[in-house]
């Protein structure tokens, strides 16, 4: 499949869509109702509003601000939150902040995303005849071996996984649909749930009503990641598909609405909240829960059904594992996130895999399932911190409308109807706080911390960068690469620089070249990789500063092209000899005399926290934090794409702050001349 077929509307790229897009919010009838009527007696407000609520969350939050609105706010193709920062940044610097807020939680909550969506279709297992007393600790060994192997297979790329997943997904939303439609019979008054006066009875009128909108959430926690994913599968094909996605789910919903009616008056609730005596004291005619989502199905279907969710399930997890590879992809581009090693499974674009992320969720994902164990748990945790990064993507798009030059008016509309709604969502999760909400936010708050750590230790690092002339330095460099009584240190000397103007250089570079240990080459060559807004830019500019002497090269990159520097070097020397531009040949006269080429050596600076400094507290804080994170991320050279063989590591102490001075006095022995 080439790159036109995925991102252009074709079926190729709707199957790639369904099997990669929409696992997560596509897997929400499997536990949506069992949260929202759990612990409570059903009625026609409950069922009806909770059903009404539902609908509208999907066309509201999903539909129209996602689908529609979002969508539209791509980079080149990408999404996701820091490729909008991306559009909008240069408006007001803060913004950087919300960003990484979203950023944060968006991946706190893929972390929870695949252990709920695994387990619920696997404690399904339990309503086949025979397994009904199948051990929890079964259960969970299981979804332990179901998630290792998920993420054992993400090293093939998500065009491929979404080719083999997509004909499942179709089988999946077909079957949500056909649950659905042949279960409205049950009570067709379900169809005045598109009546928005059903929800607002429910969240007005309804005991403690506002809180049911924590569990109402579950059904859009993936259109977040709807939006990362959107340089996977294209605007078209994903805008398209979700037109046959969004009617499966309502069909399902509205089924399942049908089955609960004929059961008015009872009082439904999990193993767990059965256990507890207040509950039982309260309703002692309660009935453990059997999940409404296997009820609809007809008997002899039903293990068919707990084979294709467990499916499903699996795949679901697929939609947050692509949206945060490109998430933390972008981040490390922007300097937001330690540098980690990123493959590209194939040439197409918007595949990319990270094997330390991949890691970093499998565990996670590993630990809350050893930490929950059960998926009723899990829903506690759930969703909470995915309305904090909604709410950070709402007002970062209100920033690209303004770009845009949208009506005021209109962007007003759009912040007070989504501002609204997402903080209602918000307080109303805080009530799973206590219950496991604090997992996602403890999570997600670590992951903040690293990125905020990363991205102002930079800015301390930049505030205390020295940059000199380096056109006073040009005679000196001169006379040292003809000075035959200093031994020659390599042909070709290659430094990355940091400098964005092309006449200034580092003064530690000069260092390097002149003081620390002289350095004699015959080319010096200064290169600078300048990272853009644009995804996928990948062009160069050669300044000649003294020909054959000393040459400055820019790479100008996308945020998503790899930095594959040392290859690149090697494309634009070949520009180079082709244009006569640069003399490559080796200057031992044995050598050059056969015109063999002459070496290449790559310097990189590496910093480290010098004891001889006097930060502010804080600041001295998130610097050994960095240093401390900087050793388990990708080293400068592996990042740039360099060979070892050809790199060495300079150390060199960041002073960023001169000590006081220190009291000393001398003294002198007697009779010692003065």
């Amino acid at each position: 499949m080439n790159k036109r077929n995925i991102h252009t509307l074709s079926a190729a790229g709707l199957l790639v869509a369904l099997g990669i897009i929409y696992g997560d919010i596509g897997t929400s009838p499997l536990y949506v109702f069992s949260a929202v009527i759990n612990g409570k007696i059903l009625d026609e407000t409950l069922i009806l509003g909770g059903l009404s609520c539902i609908i509208w969350t999907l066309t509201l939050q999903t539909t129209v601000k996602y689908v529609l609105l979002m969508l539209n706010a791509d980079n080149k193709g990408e999404g996701g939150t820091f490729s909008l920062l991306t559009l909008v940044r240069r408006q007001k610097k803060w913004l950087i902040f919300p960003a990484m807020i979203g950023g944060a939680f968006l991946l706190s909550d893929g972390i929870i995303t695949p252990p709920i969506t695994v387990t619920s279709a696997i404690e399904g297992i339990r309503q086949i005849p025979g397994l009904e007393t199948m051990r929890q600790s079964s259960v969970v060994s299981i979804v332990l071996t179901i998630l290792s192997g998920l993420f054992i297979v993400q090293q093939l790329g998500t065009a491929n996984i979404g080719r083999a997943f997509g004909p499942v997904m179709f089988v999946w939303f077909s079957m949500l649909a056909i649950m659905g439609i042949i279960n409205i019979h049950h009570d067709y008054s379900v169809l005045k749930a598109f009546n928005p006066y059903y929800a607002a009875r429910l969240l007005t009128q309804y005991p403690h009503g506002f809180w049911i909108l924590g569990a109402i959430f579950l059904c859009t926690t993936g259109a977040e990641a709807l939006y990362s994913d959107l340089g996977h599968a294209g605007k078209k094909n994903i805008r398209i598909s979700w037109i046959f996605v969004k009617a499966a789910l309502i069909l399902n919903y509205m089924g399942q609405s049908a089955y609960l009616l004929t059961m008015k008056g009872k009082v439904f609730a999990n193993t767990e909240l059965l256990a507890d005596k207040t509950f039982s004291s309260k309703f002692p005619a309660a009935e453990i829960l059997e999940n409404p989502f296997y009820q609809i199905m007809p008997e002899w279907f039903r293990i068919i059904g707990i084979v294709i969710a467990t499916m499903a399930a699996i795949i679901a997890s697929q939609a947050m594992l692509s949206g945060s590879f490109t998430l933390i992809s972008e981040a490390i581009r922007l300097n937001v996130w330690p540098k980690m090693k990123i493959k590209y499974p194939s040439e197409e674009k918007g595949q990319v895999f990270i094997p330390g992320l991949n890691l970093l969720i499998w565990a996670g994902c590993v630990g809350v399932v050893l930490y929950f164990q059960k998926s009723s748990r899990m829903e506690a945790a759930y969703g909470l911190a995915i309305t904090l990064c909604m709410i950070t993507t709402t007002l970062l798009f209100a920033f690209y409308l303004i770009k845009k030059r949208v009506k005021k008016s209109l962007i007003l509309l759009f912040l007070g109807v989504y501002g609204t709604i997402e903080i209602s969502f918000l307080i109303a999760n805080l009530e799973k706080f206590p219950h496991g909400g604090y997992v996602t936010l403890i999570i997600g708050g670590i992951l903040f911390t690293i990125m905020y750590v990363w991205y102002r230790s930079r800015k301390i690092k930049n505030r205390y960068v020295e940059f000199v002339r380096l056109e006073h330095y040009i005679p000196m460099i001169q006379e040292l690469s003809n000075d035959k009584t200093v031994a020659r240190y390599t042909t070709h000397l290659v430094y990355m620089t940091s400098a964005d103007n092309p006449k200034e250089i580092e003064h530690k570079i000069i260092y390097s070249i002149l003081n620390r240990k002289p350095k004699r080459a015959d080319i010096y060559w200064f290169v600078h990789v300048d990272t853009l807004d644009d995804p996928y830019t990948s062009e160069y500019t050669v300044e000649h500063i003294i020909p054959n002497d000393i040459i400055r090269v820019e790479f100008r990159l996308g945020f998503r092209v790899e930095q594959k520097i040392q290859a690149m070097m090697r494309r634009v020397v070949e520009d180079l000899i082709a244009n006569k531009e640069v003399n490559i040949t080796s200057r031992y006269e044995s050598l050059e005399r056969n015109n063999i080429a002459g070496d290449w050596h790559f310097i990189v600076m590496e910093k480290y926290l010098s004891t001889d400094n006097e930060l502010p507290y804080f600041e001295r804080l998130i610097m050994k934090l960095y240093f401390g994170i900087k050793k388990y991320s990708l080293s400068e050279e592996r990042s740039f794409g360099l060979d070892p063989s050809y790199v060495h590591v300079e150390k060199f102490p960041l002073l960023v702050s001169t000590t006081r001075t220190i009291p000393l006095k001398r003294t002198y022995k007697h009779g010692e001349e003065v």
